[in-house]
């Protein structure tokens, strides 16, 4: 059954809230391109230097716990807390995820079917 919307025909009649979405995306963007619209824009911040001891010390585990819930190689947590090695970009970002809003990070990585790995998620940056 072919069914007419808006310009176009498609062969289930029915339309996903997803594919509308990114129809109305695509929309907004090409008018953005001839100038007819502004998108909105959001800057991002990274802080420079994480205090990645006081971060985990705020969840209050220890840095074993802490390593397996976050995903984090336990060698490179003790690092960065250490000072011999400093996160990257990356972990950086994380870290402040964690810091602001934790919960929903370990209901993301404790949820069915998540393929997580125990370590070796996030690697330290070399000196």
């Amino acid at each position: 059954m072919k069914t007419k919307v808006g310009n176009r025909k498609t062969l289930t009649g029915a339309r996903t809230k997803f594919g509308v979405e990114l129809e109305e995306s695509g929309k907004d963007i090409l008018a953005h391109l001839r100038g007819e619209a502004k998108l909105s824009t959001r800057r991002i911040v990274l802080p420079g230097d994480v205090d990645v001891r006081q971060v985990r010390m705020q969840t209050g585990m220890s840095q074993g716990e802490f390593a397996r819930a976050f995903c984090i190689n336990p060698r490179t947590l003790q690092e960065w807390e250490q000072g011999r090695r400093k996160p990257d970009a990356t972990s950086r970002a994380y870290l402040a995820v964690i810091q602001k809003n934790r919960g929903p990070v370990l209901d993301a990585l404790a949820s069915k079917g998540a393929a997580v790995r125990p370590f070796n998620v996030i690697h330290a940056q070399k000196p």
